[in-house]
């Protein structure tokens, strides 16, 4: 029997079971459901009366949901409000997924802040085919690194920058992730961030050959294909399906992929404007 169509769902509702505060500025929302999601994919929460957003899935494992959650903007500040037992309504998974291609035995993951979460699942898949995990962490400041100790209860010894030098290298994590590259061969690399980390690390992979793997956040509204809020140029893919992991050499081909996004008005805003 073929599936309904996502364009019927709608939010189921869940109580928050636990909250973690991660960082200064990131908590994890936990609830006591599975959706047997894949590394890199997305949920839609709703927040009655004020809005809804995507979120990558950060865990999802043994009856437990989590979302680890930035605190940026007015629906994230009034989900920071919320307590163990409140609900909130989620919808998905939606998107594509990072993939471990047969064969792989080492690869590189880079993360930027709070796109960490869906890399560290993926870390934690690649541990258990026995493939040799590279993680680069990089964030503003010591206070605002992710996944630190989940990181090291998976054997995985980082390789840390921040911006004010208060954790590992003083700089940026791209510096070090090209060194890497430039030192060990990798099967792929894996990114997810801010957009033009994202852009130098794709770049970097593929000057040494390497395949890559890349998480391209955009302004998304329905969640599963049907407004196009998400689409990309020049191919016109959508975010939301066929999206957001894509391969390094594809966004590599998309005028806008590093450069600019779109708002919800559909107005383009360069990178560099922030």
């Amino acid at each position: 029997m073929e599936r309904p169509m996502r364009i019927f769902e709608q939010p189921t509702m869940y109580r928050i079971a636990d909250i973690v505060q991660e960082t200064d500025n990131v908590k994890t929302f936990f609830f006591n459901v599975e959706l047997h999601s894949k590394p890199g994919q997305f949920v839609i929460m709703w927040i009655p009366r004020v809005d809804e957003k995507p979120f990558s899935i950060a865990y999802d494992e043994h009856s437990r949901l989590g979302l680890s959650v930035a605190k940026v903007g007015r629906f994230t500040e009034k989900l920071f409000e919320y307590n163990k037992g409140d609900l909130v309504g989620i919808r998905g998974p939606y998107g594509s997924t990072f993939t471990l291609p047969d064969g792989v035995k080492r690869i590189l993951l880079v993360g930027g802040g709070y796109g960490v979460a869906p890399l560290a699942t993926l870390a934690s898949q690649a541990i258990v085919r026995g493939i040799t995990v590279d993680f680069c962490n990089g964030a503003r400041t010591k206070s605002q690194l992710l996944f630190m100790d989940r990181l090291k209860a998976l054997d995985i010894s980082p390789h840390v920058a921040t911006d004010d030098g208060s954790e590992g290298r003083k700089g940026f994590i791209t510096d070090v992730a090209k060194e890497l590259l430039e030192t060990n061969s990798y099967d792929c690399a894996y990114t997810c961030g801010p957009e033009l980390m994202e852009q130098k690390v794709v770049d970097a992979a593929a000057g040494k050959g390497t395949a890559s793997q890349v998480s391209i956040e955009r302004y998304m509204k329905c969640g599963f294909g049907i407004c196009g809020a998400c689409c990309i140029d020049d191919s016109g893919k959508r975010m939301c399906t066929e999206g957001p992991v894509v391969s390094g050499e594809f966004a590599r081909t998309q005028s806008e992929f590093g450069r600019f996004h779109r708002v919800a008005s559909g107005h383009k805003v360069p990178f560099n404007a922030h």
